[in-house]
């Protein structure tokens, strides 16, 4: 265990050849790359004499806790990753801090970075964290990235929702291996506010046995160019694309063709379409008639002449009335 001071660094045995005769002091202050991985630190102490550094390399040691960075205004890079860190802070005076490296350590919540304007990219993969805990986001911490973040590693931290990182539209590559994301749904949606998007890596998550995953991601991001470890194939997604078009243009035509076809039989046989909206029409207070067929039909003649030669109606409908076997009118 031990704390990284400025003592530490002037007993460096590569500081001290690269000083020579050089006082520290000026030393120090043109230093720009310092690198003490895997020493055991486990406490940064004050080294604001170190105005010019701009890589900072601390990974592999036992360091809790970020503080006493604030001198560091001119840090680009600051690996930290494989040490016991449980809470993101004190590096929003890093203003020109580019990459940011905290993966396996012990973070719960991605929070405390609105400062950093800059950053392009974080890893926050493989975190250590309690059984059945996953990894959390800041909303503000997002709106802050969502202009500057290009590149997120989430790799390993139990995520089953991405939803929430689509304001992060210049996302240019995306590391979410072996997470439990598997709407599919939401993915495409996500990706859809990813127009830069050019490297993307899911593996291991249960989306990815989705029916048809990798061709539906191929055709909905095209800027897409590696997915899942392998480089996309140009032909074959511009016929994924084609097809596409074929099939939206086929369920289109078959969703008109039947309006067309019955506005068309309507011009082409206008008397049809006439007469069949008279047979459903029926004149209202006339009845059909009843039984004149059936009643005439048991009677041999109609008429017979007498003697004299004239027609007559036969004796059983002499008595009936005109009106007779016709049901009345209204």
């Amino acid at each position: 265990m031990g704390r990284l001071t400025v003592d530490l660094i002037a007993k460096n045995s590569i500081h001290v050849k690269n000083r020579r005769d050089e006082p520290l002091e000026q030393y120090l202050k043109k230093l720009t790359h310092l690198n003490f991985a895997n020493k055991n630190i486990d406490e940064i102490d004050n080294l604001s004499i170190c105005k010019n550094l701009s890589v900072l390399y601390l990974y592999d040691n036992n360091i809790t806790q970020i503080h006493n960075l604030d001198f560091a205004i001119n840090l680009t890079h600051l690996y930290l990753q494989n040490n016991n860190i449980t809470h993101i802070a004190n590096l929003s005076s890093l203003q020109n801090l580019t990459k940011l490296y905290l993966g396996g350590n012990c973070i719960s919540v991605v929070e405390e970075l609105e400062g950093l304007t800059e950053l392009r990219e974080l890893h926050v993969e493989n975190q250590r964290l309690p059984l059945g805990e996953k990894l959390l986001f800041d909303p503000r911490t997002l709106q802050s990235l969502k202009k500057s973040l290009c590149v997120l590693n989430i790799k390993k931290n139990n995520i089953d929702e991405i939803k929430e990182l689509a304001c992060l539209g210049n996302l240019t590559q995306f590391i979410a291996e072996d997470n439990r994301i598997q709407d599919i749904k939401e993915l495409e949606y996500v990706l859809s506010q990813w127009q830069k998007l050019w490297y993307l890596n899911l593996s291991g998550n249960p989306v990815c046995q989705k029916a048809k995953y990798k061709d539906k991601i191929m055709v909905l991001s095209t800027s897409l160019e590696v997915l899942d470890g392998k480089e996309i194939n140009n032909t074959v997604r511009q016929f994924l694309l084609n097809w596409k078009a074929f099939r939206e243009a086929k369920k289109k035509i078959a969703t008109e063709k039947p309006e067309e076809q019955a506005t068309q039989q309507t011009l082409d046989h206008p008397q049809v379409i006439r007469n069949q909206a008279l047979r459903s029409y029926t004149t209202p207070g006339i009845r059909r008639f009843r039984k004149p067929v059936d009643h005439l039909m048991k009677i041999p003649s109609f008429s017979y002449s007498r003697d004299d030669g004239k027609s007559v109606l036969p004796p059983v409908l002499e008595s009936k009335g005109m009106g007779d076997g016709v049901d009345r009118i209204g």
